[in-house]
């Protein structure tokens, strides 16, 4: 609903007042959860083209696993440590703003984003699609988010959006850089350590 009704989702969630520990147990974690899970299938069933001379490779369970477990947990550090960038930025502009307002505006912003990750099902979809997909639409909802969520003073509201959604654009631009480019098959060293911890999985 962030995508399709923007200012009366935002509104709702206003509202509600939810705590970190809220959001994060009820709402984004099932939604990371999710979309990892729909990513490791393709990954088993699918695969991914990997190489110059390009060949479909395609994980283990376990190595879905390992590398879907990451993910989330990149996932999630971004929200965190975007959550206090965004708070001490809030800050430089004179704002008295708290962890939580922070935290829900990152996380409900950037949940369009995780949601496009359903397009990674598919080895046949770049991952540089669903995260350009996905970013524009997680910025679109910051835009409207910002102002409800941190209430900023008019005169710096375009401000804070701005250097919050280049701060988003660039935390998840990496992310989608390191994971991509392992999917890719771009760093071996780290493959050859994520068959060795999905060996010791017991399936």
């Amino acid at each position: 609903m962030l995508i399709f009704e923007p200012t009366g989702t935002w509104n709702r969630i206003y509202r509600a007042r939810r705590s970190v520990l809220f959001i994060l147990i009820f709402f984004l974690l099932p939604l990371l959860l999710f979309t990892a899970a729909a990513e490791g299938y393709g990954l088993v069933n699918w695969g991914r083209w990997q190489g110059e001379i390009a060949r479909l490779k395609q994980l283990s369970i376990a190595e879905a696993v390992v590398v879907e477990s990451a993910q989330v947990l990149l996932s999630l550090l971004t929200v965190f440590v975007g959550a206090n960038l965004i708070k001490a930025i809030g800050e430089t502009f004179r704002g008295r703003h708290t962890y939580t307002q922070a935290f829900a505006t990152v996380a409900y912003s950037l949940s369009p984003l995780f949601l496009l990750r359903l397009m990674d099902l598919f080895s046949s979809i770049s991952p540089w699609i669903s995260w350009s997909i996905g970013i524009v639409l997680s910025l679109g909802a910051l835009y409207h988010g910002m102002p409800r969520m941190m209430g900023p003073d008019p005169a710096h509201a375009f401000g804070l959006f701005f250097l919050g959604g280049l701060l988003l654009l660039v935390l998840t631009g990496a992310v989608r850089f390191v994971t991509g480019a392992y999917l890719e098959g771009k760093f071996p060293k780290l493959q050859l350590v994520v068959s060795d911890l999905a060996s010791r999985l017991p399936f």
